[in-house]
């Protein structure tokens, strides 16, 4: 059912940990969105969420909150291992439907996600807030241009610090813990956007303390002859940038290359094509809830933006990395 134009698309969050909170503060920035409920495992936590951000109606269950007549969408920040049951749960309720970045576990998840959404006749989307910030919308129209020639290679990296902590979510192996899931989904979302699905992967890893993998480097190769070279961890506070080479220019992006920034085109002879940088006001989060509500809007199902499939063959590619570097998880 194509979303009326007349009232703000009206948001449920489901789960209230710290990416929960950053989207809720995004949300205010954004001025067709509001959020009119929130569900969390218990009552104290909804409504603590629920002072702090004015949100009427708190659940103390997920299945309360998808069950709610007045949530148009909602947006799962479940840690990793819950996205595919919230996911499912607010899928049968016939919510639009935000899911958390990974999207799943793994490629096997979602694919019962994306197939419950289509058949359901639900729109369903992954969070990776990257795809809608207006840097990366003008790096796709150079890419389209041709300006950068034939890409031949390119790069971007994560790596965050983290305290040893082995209760802390990135170190628990029973949270989907370690630097692929959580931080490495960036570089490799990135590589898609520019390069769509290798051909072949080579990965190699050294874990935490915990089992977890603690920096993990990728080369994926594409038919074209293209490389995408990626690196992630989390022992060491990086300047994230990334880059995209071609044979007559290569663009340049800031560090935190994920998040609102700036970037550079570059000429094969050094000259400085365009400069790309303008102000964004918040953390970057808020675009994908209004790409959401553009497609809700337009009676869409999926964003063109970052398409069911393209998530997941990005899916497949984390399996075979993981299957590398012999990553696994306990059971759910």
């Amino acid at each position: 059912m194509t979303q009326p134009d007349d009232r703000p698309i009206r948001w449920g969050i489901l789960a209230t940990g710290g990416i929960a909170h950053a989207f809720a503060h995004d949300l205010a920035l954004q001025p067709d969105c509001e959020i009119v409920a929130v569900g969390s495992r218990s009552k104290s936590s909804a409504d603590a969420f629920g002072d702090e951000f004015g949100v009427p109606h708190r659940h103390a269950s997920y299945q309360a909150l998808v069950n709610d007549p007045d949530v148009d969408a909602v947006y799962v920040s479940t840690p990793h291992p819950g996205h595919h049951d919230a996911a499912l749960l607010a899928i049968s309720a016939g919510k639009a439907v935000l899911v958390e970045k990974p999207f799943a576990m793994d490629a096997a998840q979602a694919r019962e996600m994306i197939d419950a959404a289509r058949g359901q006749g639900t729109f369903l989307m992954e969070a990776m807030w990257t795809r809608f910030l207006p840097h990366i919308a003008r790096v796709r129209e150079i890419l389209a241009a041709g300006t950068l020639g034939d890409v031949v290679y390119l790069t971007a990296e994560h790596g965050q610090w983290f305290a040893q902590d082995p209760k802390f979510r990135l170190f628990a192996p029973e949270l989907g813990g370690g630097a692929l899931l959580d931080l490495g989904i960036y570089p490799v979302s990135f590589a898609s956007l520019v390069l769509g699905v290798p051909a072949q992967i080579t990965a190699v890893s050294h874990p935490a303390f915990t089992g977890v993998d603690a920096t993990t480097s990728m080369i994926f190769q594409y038919d074209s002859g293209a490389h995408a070279v990626l690196t992630t961890t989390l022992l060491a506070a990086s300047g994230n940038p990334a880059a995209i080479y071609g044979t007559a220019a290569r663009i340049e992006i800031d560090g935190w290359f994920y998040t609102p920034t700036a970037f550079r085109v570059i000429a094969r002879d050094g000259t400085e094509l365009e400069r790309f940088e303008e102000p964004y006001e918040g953390r970057g989060l808020r675009g994908q809830a209004a790409e959401v509500g553009r497609c809700l809007r337009a009676g869409l199902l999926e964003s063109p933006l970052l398409p069911l499939d393209e998530t997941y063959t990005i899916m497949q590619a984390m399996d075979e990395v993981r299957r590398q570097i012999g990553l696994s998880y306990p059971p759910a």
